[in-house]
């Protein structure tokens, strides 16, 4: 996919139609060693017609006096900061989104701590432009991974599977400081509410737009140097503490917590998905908590898949134990 993908930029210039505005939709908190560098590649960018909007989560170090130095300098007049709520990473980025004032016709997450490639906004534009705006697309990609010091340290897992609401249930492929979506998908977001109870907001805008019938759009392309350090509130998951930290989880029942988070959120907004991705939520809901030989048969029959083959067999011993 990712050889094909057009110039949004350079159709614009043509001057066929007004640009797309893209509103940069960034959660910050105590951010102030990371953040300027993040701000410099948004001045960076080949797509120049964004405005950045930042939910400040109480930063009580020198976050806040960062933005106002920008405020006043380079990004005058295409940044405003508002106070987030104070509940943690999902809810202020869902707030963000969600706000009736940011008015766009895209939407990009953004991490504080990041540095996006300057060909990032371009790159996911061109491919969400190629669809009728009422369809809900979602573009998400791969990231270049780096240490604290900007250093590279490899880059995150290259998927081969398609994406789909099967495997939205049960693994979000795409990370949020990387996803970029359409006006449609963003009504789809504020339909369910900036309060809707899920454990990541990324995970959530793939479930709710792949089982909504939209086009989810996983790009190979290095969109971003991911900043991996010890103040991260997400990380890759590459490394084995953190792939025996998933094990963890599955084994104290976290993972059937967020199951049972997601599908009470996907309920909310029932009436929008699919027929069938509806019948997915219902027997999912409904077969997961089965007796372990109908529980085992009703997996094989499920349509849930990860994109590994250890994920895959993670996920039939989820299903063995009851955790699923």
């Amino acid at each position: 996919m990712s050889a094909s993908l057009p110039d949004q930029a350079s159709a614009c210039a043509e001057g066929e139609r007004p640009p797309a505005q893209v509103a940069i939709l960034m959660g910050t908190w105590q951010g102030e060693q990371y953040l300027a560098p993040q701000l410099d590649s948004f001045l960076a960018q080949q797509y120049p017609h964004w405005r950045l909007w930042v939910s400040d989560d109480g930063s009580t170090d020198g976050t806040l006096d960062i933005l106002r130095r920008y405020q006043a300098g380079a990004m005058a007049g295409r940044l405003q900061v508002i106070q987030g709520p104070a509940r943690g990473l999902a809810p202020n980025f869902l707030s963000l989104a969600c706000r009736a004032d940011i008015l766009a016709d895209y939407y990009a997450f953004s991490d504080q701590d990041d540095i996006w490639a300057p060909a990032k906004l371009s790159r996911a534009l061109a491919a969400l432009a190629a669809l009728p705006p009422d369809v809900p697309a979602l573009y998400a990609s791969r990231t270049q991974l780096v240490d604290s010091a900007n250093r590279d340290i490899g880059a995150s897992v290259r998927f081969q599977r398609p994406p789909g609401f099967g495997n939205a249930l049960v693994q979000n492929i795409g990370g949020g400081n990387t996803m970029v979506f359409n006006q449609a998908a963003r009504r789809l977001l504020c339909l369910a509410g900036a309060d809707v109870d899920v454990l990541a907001h990324d995970w959530w805008v793939y479930m709710l737009v792949a089982g909504c019938g939209g086009r989810v759009y996983y790009d190979d392309y290095l969109a971003l140097r991911y900043r991996q350090h010890g103040n991260n509130l997400m990380g890759s998951n590459l490394s084995l503490a953190a792939r025996w930290h998933r094990v963890s989880l599955l084994w104290q029942g976290d993972f059937y917590n967020w199951n049972t988070a997601n599908i009470a959120a996907l309920q909310r907004v029932q009436d929008h998905l699919t027929p069938s991705s509806r019948q997915m939520l219902n027997a999912f809901a409904q077969g997961r908590d089965r007796s372990l030989l109908p529980r085992l048969w009703w997996f094989a029959r499920s349509g849930l898949y990860r994109q590994t083959l250890l994920g895959n067999l993670g996920l039939l011993t989820a299903a063995l134990l009851g955790r699923l």
